[in-house]
Order: C-alpha cells, then sequence, then structure tokens
C-alpha cells in the first residue's frame, strides 16, 4: 500500500457522499495504490451508507476528540504516507497531486496558508484567531512552519512512527508538527487556498479550544526546549536567554581556539552543536542519537551514528579528537577515554569539555538549573569530574595536559596531548 488517506468525520455523510467521488478519481489518476480511511465516532446520519457505497473503510475511533480520531486512522492506514484531509469539503482533493509531488522531498507536506501563495476564505474573526494562534506558537516555539495548524497534510508514515503523542483535540496538528521538529524531521509547505466548509456545523468549541491549545503549548514549549529536541544545542547558541547564550558562545569561542583549524577533528558526541559546522575539512561528527545527526547534516562534515565506547575508526585515524559535554553522561571508567585514544594518532591532541564539581560555581549553576531548565542536561549527569580527577586519568593513560579554561567558572575545557608514557 503507497497512500493511505485517513478522514475524521462525525455526522458528515452529506459532504463525504460529494467529496468520496471527487477523491477517488483524483487519487486514482495518481496510479498508486490507495485507501481511504474514514474516522468516525458513532455518526447519527448516514455515514456508514456513504462510505459503504463510496468504497472507503469505516473505522470508529476509541480515543474521544480529534486527536483520537487521528490516533486510530494512523494505528489502521496501512500506507508508506499518510494523507490527513478534513471531510467537510474545505480541503478539495484537486490539491492532493501537489503534495504528493512533494513526498520524497519531505516528512511532512504541509498544505499552507500562510507561505507566499497560499489564503483563506474563512470569517474575519476565524482568520485572525487562526493567524493569533499561529504566530503565538511559532514565535515561542521556535518553529519556521508558517502554518502550524493546517490538517491538510502529507506524512512518511515512519515519521509517525514511535511519536509519544497525548493530545485529544484540535492541539494534536501541533503536537505531531513539533514532535516531527524534535526529531529533526524534514517539513515543506506548498502554498493552498482554504474554503470553508460546504455543509454542517464546525466540530469547534472555542472556550474548550483555548484550553487544549494552551495546555499543548506548556508542554511543547518543555519539549523544544529539552535535550530530547534535535536542535537543542545550535538554537541555544541564539537563545533569548542571556546566560544560555554567553555559555554556547564562550564553549565554542574556546574549543575552536584549542584545536588546529587546519586539521580534521573527530567530534564525538557532536549532538547539533555549532562547533561541528566551524571544524575543517575532514572532520567527522560521530553521536549515538540519530534525530543530532539527522539535524547536524546542514553542517556538511560526514556524520556517524556509533558509541564513544566503540568508535567505527581504525588506530592513530584522527590528529584530534574533541568531547565536548559527553563524559559526564557516561558510567564512571575509562573505556572512553581509551577508546578516544587508540583514533588518536601518536602525538594527537584531545580536547575534553565537562562540568567542574570541584568548582563552587557548578554546584550553584546546576541546582539553579534543576528549578528553571527540567528536563535539561543537568539531570543525566552520572558521573561527576573535577579537574583534578580528570586530569589524573588522562595523564595515567600517557597524556599531557596543555592548556585549560572555563565557561562561567564551572564548565571546565582542557586540551591533551598524547605522549604514550602511560602507567
Amino acid at each position: 500500500m503507497e497512500l493511505s488517506i485517513v478522514m475524521p468525520a462525525l455526522n458528515e455523510a452529506e459532504n463525504l457522499s460529494k467529496l468520496l467521488p471527487q477523491l477517488h478519481a483524483v487519487v486514482s489518476a495518481l496510479h498508486t495504490e490507495y485507501e481511504i480511511i474514514v474516522v468516525d465516532k458513532l455518526s447519527k446520519d448516514a455515514t456508514a451508507e456513504v462510505c459503504a457505497q463510496q468504497r472507503a473503510v469505516l473505522i470508529q475511533q476509541t480515543e474521544p476528540g480529534f486527536g483520537g480520531a487521528l490516533w486510530a486512522g494512523f494505528a489502521r492506514a496501512q500506507g508508506k504516507y499518510i494523507l490527513t484531509m478534513d471531510a467537510d469539503l474545505s480541503h478539495l482533493p484537486d490539491f492532493v497531486p501537489a503534495m504528493w509531488e512533494h513526498r520524497a522531498d519531505a516528512d511532512l507536506v504541509i498544505a499552507s496558508r500562510y507561505v507566499p501563495g497560499g489564503s483563506a476564505d474563512m470569517p474575519r474573526f476565524r482568520y485572525w484567531l487562526s493567524v493569533i494562534l499561529n504566530v503565538v506558537y511559532t514565535r515561542i516555539l521556535a518553529l519556521s512552519a508558517r502554518d502550524i495548524s493546517s490538517g491538510f497534510r502529507l506524512y512518511h508514515a515512519a515519521a509517525l512512527r514511535d511519536l509519544d503523542l497525548h493530545s485529544h483535540d484540535f492541539d494534536a496538528q501541533e503536537e505531531i508538527l513539533i514532535g516531527l521538529y524534535a526529531r529533526a524531521c524534514r517539513i515543506v509547505e506548498v502554498p493552498f487556498r482554504y474554503s470553508p466548509r460546504k455543509e454542517g456545523q464546525s466540530k469547534v468549541r472555542l472556550l474548550h479550544f483555548g484550553l487544549s491549545y494552551l495546555r499543548t503549548l506548556v508542554r511543547m514549549w518543555r519539549l523544544r526546549n529539552s535535550i530530547a529536541s534535535a536542535d537543542y544545542d545550535a538554537r541555544a547558541y541564539d537563545s533569548v536567554v542571556p546566560l544560555q547564550r554567553y555559555w554556547q558562545r564562550r564553549r565554542f569561542k574556546i574549543v575552536l581556539g584549542m584545536l588546529d583549524a587546519s586539521r580534521p577533528t573527530l567530534d564525538v558526541g557532536c549532538g547539533s552543536s555549532r562547533i561541528l559546522g566551524a571544524l575543517g575539512t575532514g572532520s567527522i561528527g560521530v553521536d549515538v542519537q540519530v534525530n543530532k545527526l539527522r539535524y547536524s547534516k546542514r553542517y556538511g562534515h560526514p556524520l556517524v551514528n556509533a558509541s564513544t565506547f566503540a568508535l567505527p575508526f581504525a588506530a592513530g585515524s584522527f590528529g584530534q579528537v574533541l568531547c565536548s559535554q559527553v563524559i559526564e553522561h557516561l558510567p564512571p571508567g575509562n573505556q572512553p577515554f581509551v577508546e578516544m585514544g587508540r583514533v588518536l594518532d601518536a602525538a594527537g591532541s584531545l580536547v575534553l569539555g565537562t562540568p567542574d564539581y570541584g568548582t563552587l560555581a557548578w554546584r550553584v549553576l546546576e541546582r539553579l538549573y534543576r528549578v528553571f531548565a527540567p528536563g535539561g542536561y543537568a539531570d543525566e549527569h552520572i558521573t561527576h569530574y573535577t579537574l583534578a580527577d580528570l586530569s589524573a586519568v588522562l595523564e595515567g593513560l600517557g597524556y599531557k595536559r596543555e592548556r585549560v579554561a572555563y565557561v562561567g567558572g564551572g564548565e571546565v575545557i582542557a586540551s591533551f596531548t598524547k605522549t604514550g608514557k602511560g602507567r
């Protein structure tokens, strides 16, 4: 099955009787195997009869609301791609081919009212409510998409797999979108003209609608500003929070100052940090998190999904290895240092960055971090290094400490040179 079309519908028989024949005609012309799934919740009209006549699969949702309809449709869909659209004729089938043309360009294609060429034919109050909603969400959550509430979408089904979804109202659209942002999925918007429903009544209830969107905004803000978000490190460089912006830029400057820009570097645990993008030609980024690597493709360096404990490179492959903000997340032990040393050449340079738990500044900052940024890195620090501890470990493995610098008096960044004289 190539395409599954999922349509939430409640008492939409009159619209479905017009929509389904048009949809069959348009999608049949794409010459691909498809299915139409109408998700119902015990409609009191002739929805079942219309679906039977028009070759649409009718399923009943078990979870409440619009979001519950989507979750039921996604679970039933068999297609490689999933198209979602309204059943009220506000999403015209004639636009499906334009979205289908972009299926290879993105994990999500949005029929967008708010990009150049798009428009919305709706009552003024609803129009401005929609515009305000989209502006608030995109600004607060740092989203590049312009129409985050459009329900006319084409998903690559694999992108939806294992998303942690909870919303049951119309805010489900935003939750899915931001979940895809957290995975660094590709998102494309295609200009679309929205028309109001033809028959029946809207299912939107304004007060309930507003409260659900507010709750979801709070949850999505936490996700966008947590380490689960693929672009967490990259966005922190331009953060509106002065301390976070300072920290990222200071770290960036120190690390690059300790590396030779003319030599290739292995960046172990590169994440989405802009440091990787500033490294010299031939540098490689390594990370265990696929979503971070997906985001970091934009930096133009080769990327490898691998663990610090087992780097897939031959001995002596690199003259420089960088490992910033990684070792504190790993269990105690020397194996990561041994492995990084293995891929370094005989006189290679190792640059390490980690919180220094021997400093008062870091101990105070971490307590504040837990209060103001729950879900951030502080809660994942399982090994607490001091500069003295780190230096002793590296000297025992045959390194000489060269330079030391601090970010905010609490994060230590140190460079070591390999001497081969370990104990």
